[in-house]
């Protein structure tokens, strides 16, 4: 059986305005909440996830709900409840789907057995990446920062401006100037000294 989520810090005696207290969220989730949880058990143990995994998301699918529950007790909790750990579930996924430059350059130093795209094609995506690495390794420390936290970490403008202490204005300015900067030094032609006129 689950331990019952903390609902302590959920709004003391707040029934105005539809807000409900702790003692109502409490009692509604172990009259409804609880009892689904071998079902919930089920459908997150199909995720393919580990057992310490799967108590994890339960947890977290449990926090959810609760904190759903501050502003109004859910009429359709069943409904709330799987749409909250397939929405987990979800997120999970995206984040580990992330994948870091240094790890996808250095691919050849593990030992797995993957279908080979062909190798001119593996070549070029290659000299491609490491052609990408040099030209972020060249923006300005700003610019790189927000580019990588964008568009390989997957945080928003917001999260992006939270976490560095700016304006979501100057995060945008630096994502915009950093996208051109890189472009310019992507798409630039590489010099070739025995051409020079």
């Amino acid at each position: 059986m689950a331990d019952i989520p903390d609902t302590s810090h959920i709004g003391a005696a707040h029934d105005l305005g539809g807000m409900a207290n702790a003692s109502e969220i409490k009692a509604w989730f172990v009259r409804e909440v609880l009892p689904l949880e071998g079902v919930l058990i089920q459908f997150l143990n199909r995720s393919g996830r580990g057992k310490s995994d799967v108590e994890d998301l339960r947890q977290e699918v449990y926090m959810r709900v609760c904190a759903t529950a501050q502003s109004e007790i859910p009429r359709h909790t069943k409904a709330l409840v799987f749409t909250a750990a397939r929405n987990l579930l979800i997120d999970r996924v995206r984040r580990e789907q992330i994948v870091s430059i240094e790890f996808m350059e250095n691919l050849d130093v593990l030992n797995i057995a993957i279908e080979e795209p062909a190798l001119d094609r593996a070549l070029i995506a290659r000299e491609e990446l490491r052609k990408l690495q040099a030209a972020l390794e060249k923006l300005s420390e700003r610019e790189r920062a927000v580019l990588v936290m964008q568009k390989i970490e997957g945080l928003s403008v917001r999260e992006i401006a939270d976490r560095l202490g700016v304006s979501t204005r100057t995060v945008k300015r630096s994502l915009g100037e950093g996208f051109r900067a890189l472009a310019d030094l992507m798409l630039r032609e590489p010099v070739d000294p025995r051409r020079t006129s």
